[in-house]
Formats: structure tokens, sequence, C-alpha cells
């Protein structure tokens, strides 16, 4: 039996440390395309044109389209080629970072990611999510290696409105149980076979940041600050979730999530806003002890993440609605199939129902 843990080449993170991106981008090549949203390209060019200090490399800039589709990766790449680029930057959230990593992956170039937001674990990865252009979940791209570089400015993340702070959480949040699931059912992992001991520690270690310094975190960044609980949970969302998740595993909770995305009231919700309630729905199924389930829970209150479907803006629904969101999680070669037991659409129908009906009940 093997094991085996994958991670970006380099982590840097810090406040103000975008201003230091063009020393650690030379490392990697000399003509870079930035793909960043409209808004974000004029946050951030400014001080990325003045970390290139002697003006030997060249700097192209387009803007993302919105999803992360087959479509606007071929779009992007036909960009990158016509500019002659060797180096793929993605700057902002998870859509954008997925569609930069993907371009990499097909061109055979490096990439660096700049996240201006902590809302998930996509950083650090060696997937990309792919959506349709009505933003279903359409597939995930198994890429050939991690990011070259992962550069997180704090005081960037911290200027983000705090709810995306919290989806990460959300995201986050998953990690451990969804390791521990793999562990106990002798699963692979993504790194190709059975978890290191270093995986499932930084699992359990991303579990315990959340619960330590969540809500003081949150209470910092709704002031725009950043304190020492903001940088560990930007740690935690970040590196040692999205190390935690790849070479630890994932399970039920993520599947849930993307049954959720056939529903299109769910679809302004947030990754780790979905992600959050399918870990209690994992947890569910599992039948985990009353007071892991009750320390969950309340931590997603404290915090503001999703525990009953209404707050996922499912006020109305049939039983086909949840029935069709647990086939969806239950498809061929969903992560819930890591689980240590058979489970069936029935049962996560079962297990959504409950779920929302214990977050009614501690919401009250």
């Amino acid at each position: 039996m093997s094991r085996s843990m994958i991670a970006p080449c380099k982590y840097v993170q810090g406040n103000g440390e975008l201003g230091n991106i063009g020393v650690h981008l030379e490392k990697i090549g000399k003509s870079f395309f930035f793909i960043a949203s409209k808004s974000g390209i004029e946050r951030t060019r400014d001080r990325i044109e003045k970390s290139f200090k002697d003006g030997a490399c060249r700097l192209v800039f387009e803007v993302f389209g919105g999803e992360s589709t087959r479509e606007e990766i071929e779009r992007l790449r036909d960009i990158f080629k016509h500019n002659g680029c060797d180096t793929v930057v993605g700057i902002g959230g998870g859509k954008i970072i997925d569609t930069a990593k993907a371009i990499s992956y097909y061109e055979d170039v490096p990439v660096a990611i700049v996240p201006t937001i902590a809302s998930t674990d996509a950083p650090c990865s060696a997937i990309s999510i792919i959506y349709t252009t009505e933003g279903v979940f359409s597939e995930i791209l198994m890429l050939k290696r991690n990011p070259d570089l992962v550069l997180v400015d704090s005081g960037v993340i911290a200027c983000a409105p705090a709810r995306l702070l919290v989806s990460g959480m959300g995201d986050a949040l998953a990690t451990y149980f969804e390791a521990r699931a793999c562990l106990r059912s002798g699963a692979d992992s993504m790194a190709g076979s059975k978890p290191t001991l270093a995986a499932i520690s930084l699992a359990k270690l991303c579990y315990d940041i959340l619960l330590e310094d969540g809500l003081k975190a949150v209470t910092a960044v709704k002031n725009k600050s950043v304190t020492q609980a903001v940088e560990n949970i930007i740690e935690a969302n970040t590196y040692l979730s999205g190390l935690g998740f790849e070479s630890g595993g994932l399970a039920a909770a993520h599947s849930v999530h993307n049954g959720l995305t056939v529903l299109k009231e769910c679809r302004e919700m947030y990754h780790g806003e979905k992600v959050a309630f399918g870990t209690l729905v994992q947890l569910v199924l599992e039948n985990a002890s009353k007071q892991e389930i009750e320390t969950v829970v309340k931590f997603c209150l404290e915090v503001g993440l999703p525990v009953k479907l209404e707050d996922l803006g499912i006020k109305e629904f049939d039983d086909e609605d949840i029935l069709n969101v647990a086939r969806a999680a239950c498809a061929e070669g969903e992560t819930i199939h890591n689980m240590p037991f058979a489970i069936t659409p029935q049962d996560v129908r079962a297990a959504i129902l409950t779920a929302d009906s214990l977050g009614r009940m501690y919401s009250k």
C-alpha cells in the first residue's frame, strides 16, 4: 500500500505581499498572462507593474469572462498563444483560479495563483472545476501538477466582503470529515494513493483553527482589519484545506454540493456555503455523535454558514427536488462513493431532510 502527498511548489502569505509578486514570478517565467475580473485588474495592475522593477518582463492582462467553462478556457488559450506568453497568472476567486490552472494544463506552462478572496481551497490544488454556461457543475479536470506559486496578500483578502471568508470556512469545514471518511474506507485521495499521516494531521489542524479563530476572524474582516486570527483562517481556508482535501480525500460533503447545483435556487450561493450544508448531510449519513453534530451546527451559526435548506435559498421544495439532488450527488464517479459504506440516492435524500430539520431546530 502506497501513500502520497502533493502540494504547490511555493506558498507565500502576508499583508502587502502583492507588492512583491514580481520578485516571485521572475523565477518562473518572463512573459506573463494575467487573468482577472475587470475590477480585479483595476485594483491590482498598478501594484503588479511596480513590482517588476527592471521592466524586462512582458505583462499581458485579460478580463475573465465570468464562468470556468470549456468555451472560456479556449478563448483565453487563444489570447495566451497570440501574445507569446510563457506563464499564466490567475488573480481572483475560484472560477478564475480554476480557469488559469486549466490553461496551464493544456498549454503545459507554469501557473501562479493570486487569490483575492479566501472563499475556497482551490488555489493550491491540482484540479479545475468546469461548469456549463448555465453554471451547473460539469466535470473535474485532473491536472498534471499543483501550481508553481500561490501568493496570498492577507490585506487584499481582508478588504473583500466577510461573507467570502465565511464561505471559505464552509469549504474548509468539510476537509477533516471527508479525509476521515476516506481513511476509514481505505479510499485513495486525489493524490492517487492512500493519505499520508501529514495530510490527515493538516486536515485536523484546519478544523481546529476554524473552531478557535473563525468568529474572531470574521469580526476583524468586517472591520477590514488583518489580525493573527485572520492570518490563521486564511491559511486554514487556502493552504491547510487545500492540502488536506487533495491528499486526504473527498467524500460526501462535496458530492452533496455538486448535487445542489441542479437546483436553480442554489446557484447564487457560494461553493463553501453549499459544502458546509453538505458536511452536515455527511455527518447525518455517518450517524455522527450528537456532540459532533452540535459542534458543527453551532460553529456554522456562529460564523454565518447555512444549516438548513432555506439558508441556501430553497424556501419551497417537493420530494422530487430533493431526490434529484440526491441522484446527482450519487452519480457514477462522485466522491460520495469514498464513504466507508454503500450509499443510495434514498439515503442521501433522507440525510438532506434530516440535516435540514436539525438546522431548523438549532436555529430557533
